[in-house]
């Protein structure tokens, strides 16, 4: 069986084919479309016209890319920036009236069960119980899990973009005053879920995202070219260094550092603030950078809970026919403890 997602990031539009089997989510085929959303969506924003029209056009070629590589008709969904749009309805509809594929909005704490089920089925039962940690563009994921899905999740406002149009607008290199505002936010958004993550106490800690990726490498990690099953990990001693080096840089500079990319170079010192508050508050002195998250697990739970899941994650339909993801239940029949922090 051969199937294949699209996932609308505040940064890029991808597409995963894969084959599914033995339940595995092998990559056939991959492709991306950059966008750089967050950079044309202010917080609390519309999407703009032409973004809106930029979008269209990248799910039509990833709805095309899959059919050529023999695909079904691709799981599509948005994150953050789309989701936290006053007009989100309205680009769903455009979308699909345009391309003809459906996308759903997944709530954060819907993307935090997913990626987690990625991290477990990537790490292994041996990780025991697992704490993930997630930075996007627009939120950060953090869950906790002994089994399969997750026990606890929480979606916060802590995404790398957002807070970089919050704090650093306009500041290049940001101020110190603005670097200490955005750690007291961080510091007061995760002061429930940080004290709920010390008290379990998980075996093994898990950082997935592009944000993470690129700062693992900038930290000593090996290159993406060196393949997944390299062993990557993030210290929060290391992390807090980069963060001195990148906060004395202008954009322009941090995209010469190893790992960060021009596309993120302006949201890298926001991310890596959120990653080592985040690590700092919750007691995490390492983080295995895990190659696997949302996608694969939304390819997972298609694979293991069969098509009726989502159906059921997108059964909730609005009048206009656009549809809102909803939460699911977990593998013992119980919903998981959710925190949602509504967008700013």
């Amino acid at each position: 069986m051969r199937m294949s997602v699209v996932d609308v990031g505040s940064n890029t539009v991808r597409l995963v084919v894969a084959d599914a089997e033995g339940g595995v989510p092998l990559p056939a085929h991959t492709a991306k479309w950059r966008l750089r959303l967050s950079e044309q969506v202010p917080p609390g924003g519309n999407v703009p016209e032409e973004a809106v029209r930029q979008l269209c056009d990248a799910v039509t070629a990833a709805a095309r890319t899959a059919e050529r590589w023999g695909a079904s008709t691709p799981l599509a969904f948005a994150t953050a920036v789309v989701r936290s749009a006053p007009n989100c309805q309205d680009v769903l509809r455009t979308v699909r009236a345009e391309t003809g594929v459906r996308i759903c909005t997944l709530p954060g704490e819907v993307e935090a069960e997913l990626t987690f089920l990625g991290a477990r089925r990537w790490m292994g039962w041996r990780s025991g119980p697992l704490a993930l940690l997630d930075i996007g563009g627009g939120s950060l994921e953090v869950a906790f899990g002994r089994g399969r899905l997750p026990d606890f999740v929480a979606s916060l406002p802590l995404g790398a973009g957002r807070l970089t149009h919050e704090y650093f607008q306009g500041q290049d290199p940001p101020s110190a005053d603005s670097v200490k505002a955005l750690r007291r936010k961080v510091r007061h958004e995760l002061r429930d879920v940080s004290a709920r993550i010390r008290w379990e106490g998980p075996r093994t800690a898990v950082a997935t995202s592009r944000t993470f990726q690129q700062l693992s490498r900038l930290c000593g990690s090996a290159p993406g070219r060196h393949g997944p099953f390299v062993e990557r990990e993030l210290s929060r001693a290391d992390l807090s260094r980069a963060i001195t080096r990148l906060s004395a840089l202008p954009v322009a500079e941090r995209s010469a550092l190893p790992g960060i990319s021009a596309p993120r170079a302006a949201q890298s010192l926001a991310g890596a603030l959120v990653g080592h508050t985040t690590m700092k508050l919750t007691g995490l002195r390492t983080v295995t950078i895990c190659p696997w998250a949302i996608r694969e697990g939304v390819l997972l739970r298609h694979i293991e809970d069969g098509p009726a899941w989502w159906s059921e994650v997108t059964r909730k339909v609005t009048p206009d026919g656009t549809t809102t993801a909803v939460p699911t239940p977990n593998s013992a029949g119980t919903t998981a403890l959710r925190i949602a922090t509504p967008a700013r």
